[in-house]
């Protein structure tokens, strides 16, 4: 079987990145959101990157054109049926994954690959709601989509090596360099990048330094491209919040407990960038 028809669940930052990667590389791409005027937004998202692209040249303005008629909208999960590969990337919240890959699993043919963006949950336990957890892993993309080069697979238990080969291959297509996980709570990246971020609320909270210092300390000391802080604003608050919980939970270590700080900047509505205000305010 060849993949040639990939449809991604969601439209939101993730899901258009994640369309736009996959029309460049080749593939016919379905963009599915229920929500009203979400893949019109998106389209326009992803035309606006592609134009971008161009400008700096990275592609041309004729492969720019023919990347973004590849993408075609849907609405319903039933709009999935002729895709080969699905990339699932609607919120990050346990019950609603299950809930598109239960729907997902009856509307495909079984040859049909299941995958989903989670960047924390078990893929074990989604791929539970299907009849074909052999064809169930996990692709966690880095953000911003298109330009972020890390792709992290996730093989639960009970993916088939043919799968995990299939979509190793479809990475490499799409310029990705791909890392593998086991089914981890919080596989590769997040297990190690939350919790710096974590620490980073804890040494803000106690006193330990102003939040311009402590993302100063890591941008010149460490040599990140920016703070802990800053990152988590970029990032969105509620998504680190959600990520320290499922890493909390995972493992029942008190080491990945959630700092009080940021769980009270969640329950305020500070989330960073995306809410205008978070560790700090966005125009």
């Amino acid at each position: 079987m060849t993949i040639d028809n990939v449809a991604v669940i969601g439209a939101g930052t993730m899901g258009n990145g994640i369309a736009h990667v996959f029309a460049v590389a080749g593939y016919k791409v379905m963009l599915i959101d229920s929500k009203p005027g979400a893949t019109e937004k998106a389209l326009l998202t992803i035309k606006a990157n592609l134009d971008r692209q161009t400008i700096k040249g990275i592609i041309t303005a004729d492969a720019a054109t023919a990347a973004f008629m590849r993408i075609k909208a849907g609405a319903a999960l039933e709009d999935a049926q002729s895709a080969e590969l699905v990339v699932e990337a609607v919120f990050e919240d346990a019950a609603l994954k299950c809930e598109v890959f239960s729907t997902l699993d009856r509307v495909c043919p079984p040859h049909t690959i299941l995958t989903s963006n989670t960047s924390s949950l078990p893929i074990g336990d989604i791929a539970k709601v299907t009849k074909r957890p052999a064809k169930v892993m996990g692709m966690h993309f880095m953000n911003p989509v298109p330009v972020m080069k890390l792709l992290e697979l996730v093989r639960a238990s009970a993916t088939a090596d043919e799968t995990a080969s299939r979509v190793r291959e479809v990475a490499v297509k799409l310029g990705k360099i791909p890392v593998e996980s086991k089914d981890f709570p919080g596989f590769i990246a997040n297990r190690i990048l939350m919790p710096m971020i974590n620490e980073a609320c804890y040494a803000l909270m106690e006193g330990v330094a102003s939040k311009e210092d402590i993302d100063t300390t890591m941008k010149l000391g460490m040599n990140h491209p920016m703070g802990p802080l800053t990152l988590a604003d970029f990032i969105g608050l509620d998504v680190c919040l959600a990520i320290m919980q499922v890493l909390h939970r995972g493992f029942g270590n008190d080491k990945y407990k959630p700092c009080a700080l940021l769980e009270e900047m969640v329950r305020k509505g500070k989330l960073g960038k995306k809410s205008g205000e978070g560790f700090y305010r966005y125009a």
